[in-house]
C-alpha cells in the first residue's frame, strides 16, 4: 500500500483549476456588494494550487501518448488498495483529499503511468532475477481466523480439528471482521504481495500445503489459525522469466526513480510553459526556483 500511497501524491482537489477557465468577465457568483468572475477565481486557484494542478494536467497528456493503463488494470489495483486497506479504506480516501472512488482512480491511473516510464529506466541483471526465482514462492490462497491468546487459537483449532467448517468458526471467533464476514478468506498471497502481511503469518502460510490447517501462528496482531485452500505450483524459470523480470524493477522503484522518468518524458516532449506564473510547475521537488 504504501508504494501506491507514495504515487498519489497529487490530491483530487487541484483539479478544480484544469476545469476553469480564462474567459474573464462570466460571472460565476454574485452579491450585493459584487460579483466574483471567472477570471477572478482562476487567478486565486492558480495562486494556491497552480502548480500542482498544471504538473498533473501535463504529466497526464505527456505520458498517455506512450503509456496505457486499461479499465481492468486500473480496477485491479483498487481492488488490491481496497483489500489491503480493508475497513479503512474510505477513511483513507477521505484523509488523502479524495471525494469518491472514481476521484482516486484518476490518480492512481496516472500513478500506474508514471511507475510504467520509471520501469523503462531500470535495469536489472539475470543473476538477480534467478536470485527472485529462487526465493519466490507460488500464489496460495489463505484464509484465517485471528483471535487475541494461544489459548483461544487452541480451542479454535481443536473445534476445526473435531469437523467445525473454517468459515463458521471464522464468523463466529476471529477479531478481524472484514475477513470474518467472508469465512476468513483474505485473497491471494504471493511473492509480489507478501510484503504487505505480517512476516510470521507469511511464512506459516507457504510452508502449509493445500487444504491443511496450521497450529496457533503468533504475530504482532494476536494469534492466527490459518488455512491454505489453493496452492499452484511453481512454474519453471523460463516461463515466469518476462513476468519476474517486471517484479524486480517494479521493487526497485522509489520516488527518486519516478521524478527522473519524468524529467525525461517533460524533455522528450519538448513542453514549454508560457504563464510566467507557473514556469516551475514541472521542475523536480528540491530544485531551486526562481
Amino acid at each position: 500500500m504504501k508504494k501506491w500511497i507514495l504515487a498519489l501524491t497529487l490530491a483530487s482537489g487541484v483539479l478544480v483549476l484544469g476545469a476553469c477557465n480564462q474567459s474573464g468577465s462570466e460571472t460565476v457568483a454574485e452579491s450585493k456588494v459584487g460579483n466574483v468572475t471567472q477570471e477572478e477565481l482562476y487567478n486565486v486557484l492558480k495562486d494556491k494550487y497552480g502548480n500542482e494542478a498544471l504538473q498533473q494536467l501535463v504529466y497526464e497528456k505527456v505520458l498517455s501518448e506512450k503509456y496505457n493503463v486499461t479499465d481492468k488494470e486500473l480496477d485491479a489495483k483498487v481492488e488490491q488498495l481496497k483489500a489491503d486497506l480493508g475497513e479503512n479504506f474510505e477513511a483513507t480516501l477521505a484523509q488523502y483529499g479524495y471525494a469518491t472512488e472514481a476521484d482516486l482512480k484518476e490518480t492512481m491511473k496516472l500513478g500506474m503511468m508514471q511507475e510504467q516510464a520509471a520501469l523503462k529506466g531500470i535495469k536489472v541483471t539475470e543473476k538477480e532475477i534467478k536470485e527472485y526465482y529462487e526465493k519466490s514462492q507460488p500464489d496460495i490462497k489463505v484464509r484465517h481466523i485471528l483471535v487475541a491468546d494461544e489459548a483461544t487459537a487452541m480451542a479454535v483449532k481443536k473445534k476445526l480439528d473435531e469437523g467445525a467448517k473454517f468459515e463458521d468458526v471464522a464468523k463466529e471467533s476471529s477479531t478481524d471482521t472484514a475477513s470474518a464476514e467472508t469465512g476468513g478468506d483474505i485473497g491471494t498471497i504471493n511473492t509480489a504481495n507478501s510484503g504487505q502481511f505480517d512476516p510470521e503469518f507469511v511464512t506459516a502460510a507457504f510452508a502449509l500445503k493445500a487444504n491443511e490447517i496450521s497450529g496457533p501462528v503468533k504475530s504482532q496482531f494476536g494469534y492466527h489459525i490459518i488455512q491454505v485452500t489453493e496452492k499452484a505450483e511453481k512454474k519453471p524459470y523460463e516461463e515466469m522469466k518476462k513476468e519476474l523480470e517486471k517484479e524486480v524493477k517494479a521493487s526497485k522503484i522509489t520516488s527518486e526513480e519516478i521524478s527522473k522518468a519524468m524529467d525525461r518524458e517533460i524533455k522528450s516532449a519538448n513542453v514549454k510553459i508560457s504563464d510566467k506564473d507557473l514556469k516551475d510547475a514541472l521542475k523536480p521537488a528540491g530544485a531551486p526556483h526562481q
